[in-house]
């Protein structure tokens, strides 16, 4: 993985070499981003150019071979994992998962080593495991470089530990954290780290990446390119299984026909709670992309109102007209209705009980949808 295989961000490319070049590459950056902006690849490509700059270096065909580059990810117990699993437990699958994508995200690895049910973290076990790792002498002498995957999903006890290596890191130590939520990143990490942040990549990018990938024509390549907002992760998952999609849209019409019926009949309001209940089974990271998919969907439906069709991309899978919902997202409910999703997902993240979180803000759809 080089800088050729990382598609677009040619700034932060250029930015990254010229460290390099001039002998002064941070010893701690945060990459942030969503997965499918190229954090993650961006990050192995970067232990790339360190790690395999020397002839000696060369003779390893990928960076994540060389016995100098670590890696950290967020994992949990499986049927067949140690009682306090590490990262080193999970090595094999995580190689294959980024040999064969490494713009994917966090929930395809859960599912990869079965704990989609259960959230990953970085915890005590795997703090101590970062220092073993970075506390022995360089294999090539070059230095030494740990990618830290999904760094929002340490602990308390993970951040501090780690906090301490990054103010006293050892010579020629690289630490390389990668997040989607910076603001779950402690802020004593962050002033210590050089940060970058990713933008969205472009229609034409991910078009382009999907018809050269897949064996699909370039009006589905630019359909799906359309849909994924930027993130090449979501493009590749709608052009391989449009199975959640699907999913999600008939929770959001379920859920915003309820929102309508309610002011007229008070008997859905017990149906709103079930509702609620039912989002709430899913593990927080879905529950975090299906509230990611309203915002998408009330947006475009605010844009399908104001008639720049230019921007109107969504098309729905089920019966569901967008023109006819359309005239009820405006400009005098928008930002309340995006307030409170964005709230939700902060709570979610933060452990609040979900349950009355989707409760929540079921009940205050219902006043923001009838607002004229």
């Amino acid at each position: 993985m080089n800088f050729d295989n990382v598609i677009g961000q040619d700034h932060i490319k250029r930015h990254i070499k010229a460290c390099y070049t001039n002998n002064r590459m941070p010893h701690a950056q945060l990459f942030v981003g969503e997965n499918g902006y190229g954090t993650l690849a961006m990050a192995i490509a970067c232990a790339n150019l360190i790690l395999n700059s020397s002839e000696q270096s060369k003779q390893y065909s990928s960076v994540m071979q060389h016995p100098d580059f670590h890696v950290t990810v967020p994992i949990n117990t499986t049927k067949t994992s140690p009682k306090n699993p590490t990262t080193d437990d999970f090595l094999k699958p995580w190689f294959e998962l980024i040999n064969e994508n490494p713009y994917a995200d966090l929930e395809t690895w859960y599912n990869k080593i079965g704990i989609q049910n259960k959230k990953g973290a970085i915890n005590k076990e795997e703090s101590e495991r970062i220092y073993r790792k970075l506390s022995l002498k360089s294999h090539s002498g070059i230095g030494k470089v740990m990618v830290i995957w999904g760094a929002e999903k340490m602990n308390t006890t993970a951040s501090n530990k780690l906090l301490k290596l990054i103010e006293e890191p050892p010579q020629n130590t690289f630490i390389i954290l990668t997040t989607d939520q910076e603001e779950l990143v402690i802020d004593t990490i962050k002033s210590r780290c050089q940060v970058l942040h990713f933008p969205r990549l472009s229609q034409n990018l991910i078009a382009q990446t999907l018809s050269n990938k897949l064996s699909i024509s370039s009006s589905q390549a630019n359909f799906f390119a359309q849909q994924s907002e930027g993130n090449l992760s979501k493009a590749l998952n709608l052009a391989h299984n449009n199975d959640e999609e699907l999913e999600f849209e008939n929770l959001f019409v379920a859920w915003v026909r309820l929102a309508f019926q309610a002011k007229t009949k008070k008997q859905i309001v017990q149906n709103l709670v079930e509702w609620g209940n039912a989002v709430s089974s899913f593990n927080r990271e879905k529950q975090i992309r299906f509230l990611k998919y309203c915002l998408h969907f009330f947006r475009q439906a605010l844009l399908n109102n104001y008639k720049t069709q230019q921007l109107v991309y969504l098309q729905t899978m089920t019966s569901f007209s967008l023109d006819k919902f359309s005239p009820f997202i405006h400009g005098n409910n928008i930002q309340d209705i995006y307030d409170t999703i964005q709230d939700a997902i902060y709570q979610i993240n933060r452990n609040i009980n979900s349950k009355l979180i989707f409760t929540d803000i079921s009940f205050k759809l219902t006043r923001f949808i009838h607002r004229k």
